[in-house]
């Protein structure tokens, strides 16, 4: 059955993941977003047979027992990987494509009250680090990813790195052929703009030294001819 292949896609996009995870009894019993990802399909195809009372119930228990929430209006994509996953929020409208990774304290979610498309959509192999807010119905584009931390108002382009609040695109390009995991060698976009006002103001300090030393040499040339000129008056 597709349910039973696609739970066993999960357990191992875990095992290769995910270096804690030993074996596959373990992650199916230890791993609470495998159980989020499990108890989302039937309350997603309530939601979608207009039985939503019932989906909503199943999400909750859902909650209760893993911390995640994943309102079952949300459509998730295969080989999920919803990593410690406590507190994680994913709202109605969602779009979450294949092999996604987030981790704990991740919020897709919108920015009011509007109806209709108001949550994001996540593109294949993108990885949303721990903390990050994804917030309106953007799109993020195929294997970026987001720091830790970061608040996303605006649509991501793939292929690209996203850090600082609100999130600003620190790298562009390099497509990844496999999930990148590292969440420690990303650009910091504050320390950018510091080290480039560092260099602003380092050149215009020497211009100013530059300018200073000029003057010094102009007002010493009229003082010394200012002298020559006293010293002929006096001769005459």
């Amino acid at each position: 059955m597709a349910f039973f292949r696609e739970v066993g896609e999960d357990i191992q996009a875990v095992l290769s993941r995910d270096p804690a995870a030993r074996n596959a009894l373990e992650v199916l019993i230890c791993y609470p977003g495998i159980w989020a990802l499990i108890l989302h399909r039937p309350a997603h195809w309530c939601y979608r047979m207009h039985l939503k009372l019932l989906g909503r119930i199943i999400s909750q228990l859902a909650r209760f027992f893993t911390g995640i929430e994943i309102h079952p209006g949300a459509t998730v994509g295969r080989r999920c990987f919803i990593d410690h996953g406590m507190a994680v929020v994913v709202g109605e409208t969602t779009e979450i494509g294949n092999d996604v990774t987030i981790y704990q304290g991740v919020t897709l979610g919108g920015t009011g009250k509007d109806i209709g498309k108001r949550h994001p959509t996540i593109g294949n192999g993108v990885v949303i680090s721990s903390g990050a807010k994804v917030l309106g119905p953007f799109r993020v584009g195929d294997n970026s990813k987001i720091g830790a931390g970061s608040v996303v108002l605006k649509e991501v382009p793939p292929d690209c790195t996203v850090v600082g609040i609100p999130g600003q695109i620190v790298k562009e390009g390099g497509r990844r052929t496999a999930v990148d995991l590292n969440q420690v060698d990303l650009p910091d976009p504050v320390a950018v703009e510091l080290e480039c006002l560092r260099r602003r103001v380092v050149a215009l300090e020497q211009k100013l030294y530059q300018k200073e030393e000029e003057t010094k040499m102009e007002q010493t040339a009229c003082n010394a001819a200012a002298l020559s000129c006293a010293g002929k008056g006096e001769g005459i």
